[in-house]
This record gives C-alpha cells, structure tokens and sequence, in this order.
C-alpha cells in the first residue's frame, strides 16, 4: 500500500481546505455580519474547527489502518455504517463536480470568455482522472509543488496592493456587538470544509502517534490566509465595496497596478494559481469518493474512477448559472458543516463506550 509523510498529509489538508471558497469569502461572510468585523468571525471559526480536526485525528488513532469508511461499520453496525458511507461519497461527488464548475466559471469569465463550459471542464476532468489513477503519492506529490506557489504569489500579491489598504474601514471593531459575528460563524466555518480528510488518509500515513501538528497546521495555515486575506480586502474595498462585488479578492488585486514589474497586472496569475489550487481540491475529492466505492464493495478502483466522471460532469452541469453555482455551494458547505462537526464526536464517544464496556467484560 502506498504511505504518505506527515508533511504530505499536511499539504492533503491545507490544499483541500484552500478551495474556490477564499475567492469570495470576504463577501460571504460580510453580507451576513454587515459590519467590517468578518475577520473576528473567522478567526474564532478556525479555532473551532482546529478543536475538531484534533478530535477527528483522535478518532483515526484508534483505527490506524483503516478509513472512515471501514470503522464506521465496526461502530454503527454494518448497514447504518454502510448507509452513511454513500452518503459521504454523495458529498465528495456533489464536492468534485462543483469544483469543476468552479473552475470552469472562473476560467471561461476572466480568462477564456465565451468559451463553452464544457469545452474548459472537460479537460480538467481527465487530468484529474489521470492523476488519481496513479494514487495517493501522485497526488501528494503534486499538492507539494502546488502549495508554495499558492503562498508564494498569492500573499505576495495580497501586501502589493496595501497602499489601498485604510484602517477606518475596518472600524468600530464590534461596533454592533457581538451579536453579528455570530450569524456569520457558520458562513466562515463553510470555508473550512475540508478539514476532515483525515478521516480517509490517516490509513495511509507512515507515522501514526505523535502526529498532532498534522490538524493543528492543516488547519492553521488555511486560517491564516484566510485572515489576512480578509482584513486586507475589507480594509481596501470597505464593507459597502466587498459586498457588491462576485468576487472580492479579484476586485481588489485588480484595482491596483505597479508599474515596472514583470506584471503590472495580478489578477490573472492569480487565476493561474487560483485554478491549480481548485483542481488539486478537485482531485483530492475524486480520490476520496472512489476510495469508498473501492472499501465498501472490494473492487479494483479503477473501474470507480472512470465512472465516477460522467456522474461528475451531469452534477456540475445542474447549475444554470453562477448564483445557482453559489447556492450549490452553501447546500454542499451546509451539509458538510453538520456533517463533519457532529459525527466525529459522535463515533469518538461510541468508540470510548465500547472500549470501556469491553473493558469490564
């Protein structure tokens, strides 16, 4: 079987967290709190979200060499456990095919205009077949070359452009209260979705004990970009200026130019990176639904993987247009939210239960 490092399960994390989501991010959460006061709302959901992935990782250590899709069954019973497996691989389909789409939109409005979205998917799709085709350590070799350029051009972009940055639009800090961060917790929270793949790569990890710092930094470091980034494009844009636009951060990163550099432009390197960042959430997703197809009935995944792509490509074609996509994605951000936050715990209290009444036996 193949192993992954500890360094590679954290770029499965980080890379599977940083999806399309911090695109618009700073709008979403801005039209729920309408106050400039997002960023403390994600600061706090990050550090929920870090509680939970260190209860996720728990949860794993008491099944070293087996995923999600294998435990559950020991500690739900084979058919309930069976039940909430397809489930789960209903999510990481509905996940990749909006991906896709994603990718798609983005691509076809800033890049390729007027190009078919079918036309700009399809190649993605297969690339993401190949690639999963060739397993886990091609993938995490790939999420290691995506991830520093990701950081690199991306937070490099981000202070470029802090000559718009004003602090006062970032004040009264908590000027309504408290009350408003809250509403828009569960909104930031969606964009940490991603943080419960340990669940189905902690199998292939080749140290498996003193690995805290795998959801700590997973987690961690998404959290970061996410908070900066949110700071900044508010502080640029002002609340009024983010919540009127689709896509905040592109706003911001194209208001500015600077003249003598290589690019006096950054939006569409952004893009660049942007895309590879998607398709790498993409991927991920493809792997993890075809590695239940492959658990739950004992065949070659192979097979899985080539079927899974017609049914990802009817799904990402369900939207008609990009509010439809958006509202795809809080249904799948929604689910996964309730999901991922309640069953961990659940199945680390099972577990604890059986292991003790085992005990006394």
């Amino acid at each position: 079987m193949d192993r992954i490092t500890t360094h590679q399960a954290i770029m499965f994390i980080i890379n599977f967290i940083l999806g399309a989501g911090i695109l618009t991010l700073p709008r979403t959460t801005t039209e729920k709190i309408k106050t400039p006061d997002s960023w403390i709302a994600v600061i706090i959901s990050g550090l929920i979200i870090t509680v939970i992935a260190v209860i996720i990782l728990k949860l794993c250590q008491r099944y070293p060499n087996e995923t999600f899709y294998q435990f559950n069954q020991k500690l739900l019973g084979k058919w309930i456990g069976l039940l909430l497996s397809l489930v789960v691989i209903c999510y990481y389909i509905a996940l990749s095919a909006y991906e896709v789409r994603t990718m798609s939109e983005t691509t076809r409005l800033f890049l390729l205009q007027g190009t078919p979205t079918w036309a700009i998917m399809m190649p993605f799709l297969w690339i993401g077949l190949y690639l999963v085709l060739g397993g886990v350590n091609a993938i995490a070799r790939l999420l290691e070359i995506i991830f520093p350029i990701t950081v690199l051009f991306f937070l490099a972009v981000m202070f470029l452009g802090f000559e718009l940055f004003e602090m006062d639009n970032l004040r009264p800090v908590l000027g309504m209260g408290f009350k408003p961060v809250l509403k828009g917790l569960t909104t930031s929270s969606l964009s940490f979705a991603g943080f419960e793949i340990l669940l189905f790569i902690f199998m292939f990890m080749k140290e498996k004990k003193k690995v805290t710092k795998v959801p700590i930094l997973g987690v961690g470091i998404p959290f970061i970009f996410y908070t900066i980034t949110v700071i900044i494009v508010i502080g640029s844009l002002s609340v009024d200026g983010v919540v009127s636009q689709t896509w905040p951060v592109l706003t911001y990163i194209r208001s500015f130019e600077i003249t003598g550099l290589l690019f006096e432009r950054f939006d569409s390197l952004i893009l660049v990176i942007w895309i590879m960042q998607i398709f790498a959430t993409y991927v991920i997703a493809l792997f993890i639904a075809s590695l239940g197809l492959n658990q739950i009935f004992a065949k070659n995944t192979h097979p899985f993987i080539y079927g899974l792509m017609p049914v990802i490509f009817i799904v990402s074609m369900i939207p008609k247009n990009i509010n439809e996509v958006f509202k795809m994605a809080d249904i799948i951000g929604n689910f996964a939210l309730y999901l991922f936050f309640i069953m961990p715990m659940a199945l680390l209290i099972i577990s604890t239960v059986r292991e003790r009444i085992h005990e006394k036996m």
